[in-house]
C-alpha cells in the first residue's frame, strides 16, 4: 500500500496542474486600457474596520477593530517618473544603490556587501519550495535598473517604481508632504466600501473581467498573462475601487509605516520586517494568493525587491 500511495504522488501532482489549467480565469480579448495617470490624492472617508479575514491564511487572523480617521491617499502606486523628480531635486539614494553596513549584516563577509536589489527570475523549472530558485540578487539593481545593470526604466515613467526599502518610501512620502499609511488605514482604503473579499465583489475574475495584475498560471515556470501583462503593468490600467484608488490589489505589493508580527503584536526594534499588502503581479491562485484587502506579509527592513512599491498618505489634504 505504502509504495502504491508513493507511486500514485505523481499522478495527483498531474491531476493538479492540469485541473489547475482547466479553471484558469478566461484570457481577455483585448489589453487593458492604461491612460496616462493625473496624479491625485483621494480623500478616504472616516470610518471602522476590523482587519483580516477568517478562512485563508493564519496571519490574517486576530484583527480588532479599530476607527480610522479621514485622511487622504494617493490615487496610485507612486511612479518611477515622480520619484525621479524626489531624486533630482535631492539627490537621494536609495538603499539598493548604497553599500551596505557590514555591522548591520555580521554574518555576511563584507567582500559580498554589495549595493544591488533582489529580483525576480523565472525558472525553467523548480525541484523544491526554495525561493532561491526564482529570486536573486543581482548587484547593481536598483530604481533605474530594476532587472540589473543593462536594464532601464526608459518609457516606464508611469510604472511604479521598486526596489525600495521602507526608508526610502518615507524619505520621498516626507519630501511631498506625506508619511506612509498604517496598515489599517491601507486596508480600510484597499475594501473601497466594501465587505466582500476582494474590492469588486466575491469573484476573483467577475463576468470575465480582469480586476488586477497577479500571475495568470502555475507559479514561478508559467505565466499565461490573461490580464494583459507578464510584469508590472503601468498604473491606473484596471478599474478603481470605489473609493477611486487604482492598483491596490495586485501589480506591486505596498509597503505601510508598521513592523510585522503574525499574531499582530506591535514589534519593536529596528530589525522587525516590514508589512506589505495588497499581493503582486506575481500572487497565483497555486502561491500566494494574497491579492486580497485582508492579506499581510513580512518584507526585510533592508532589502529593495522588484515587485514592492508604495504609496503616500496624508493627514490633510496635499498640496496639487
Amino acid at each position: 500500500m505504502k509504495r502504491f500511495l508513493i507511486a500514485l504522488v505523481p499522478t495527483l501532482l498531474l491531476v493538479g496542474l492540469v485541473a489547475l489549467y482547466v479553471m484558469r480565469p478566461p484570457a481577455i480579448d483585448i489589453a487593458p486600457s492604461c491612460p496616462a495617470p493625473t496624479y491625485q490624492a483621494v480623500e478616504i472617508p472616516a470610518g471602522t474596520i476590523t482587519p483580516g479575514s477568517d478562512g485563508v491564511y493564519m496571519e490574517e487572523l486576530n484583527g480588532t477593530p479599530q476607527s480610522i480617521n479621514s485622511f487622504w491617499l494617493d490615487k496610485y502606486e507612486v511612479t518611477n517618473a515622480q520619484f525621479a523628480r524626489f531624486v533630482a531635486a535631492t539627490n537621494y539614494r536609495t538603499v539598493a544603490e548604497r553599500t551596505p553596513d557590514p555591522a548591520a549584516h555580521p554574518d555576511i563577509p563584507a567582500a559580498l556587501l554589495t549595493p544591488g536589489a533582489a529580483v525576480f527570475q523565472r525558472p525553467a523549472r523548480i525541484t523544491s519550495d526554495d525561493i532561491s530558485q526564482w529570486w536573486r540578487f543581482i548587484e547593481g539593481a536598483n530604481w533605474q535598473q530594476p532587472f540589473g545593470p543593462g536594464s532601464g526604466i526608459t518609457d516606464r515613467g508611469a510604472d511604479p517604481v521598486v526596489h525600495l526599502t521602507r526608508a526610502d518610501a518615507a524619505a520621498y512620502a516626507q519630501w511631498v508632504g506625506g508619511r506612509l499609511p498604517t496598515e489599517a488605514e491601507w486596508e480600510y482604503a484597499a475594501r473601497g466600501g466594501a465587505t466582500t473579499p476582494f474590492p469588486w465583489g466575491n469573484r476573483l475574475v467577475p463576468a470575465d473581467r480582469h480586476m488586477a495584475n497577479i500571475w495568470h498560471g502555475i507559479f514561478p515556470v508559467l505565466n499565461e498573462g490573461q490580464d494583459g501583462f507578464e510584469g508590472i503593468a503601468p498604473v491606473g490600467c484596471y478599474p478603481a475601487n470605489g473609493y477611486g484608488l487604482h492598483d491596490m490589489i495586485g501589480n506591486v505589493w505596498e509597503l505601510t509605516a508598521e513592523g510585522f508580527d503574525p499574531a499582530r503584536r506591535t514589534p519593536s526594534g529596528d530589525s522587525a520586517p516590514v508589512t506589505i499588502k495588497g499581493g503582486s503581479y506575481l500572487c497565483a491562485s497555486n502561491y500566494c494568493a494574497r491579492y486580497r484587502p485582508a492579506a499581510r506579509h513580512p518584507q526585510e527592513r533592508d532589502m529593495g525587491t522588484n515587485h514592492i512599491g508604495f504609496r503616500v498618505a496624508y493627514d490633510t489634504r496635499p498640496a496639487s
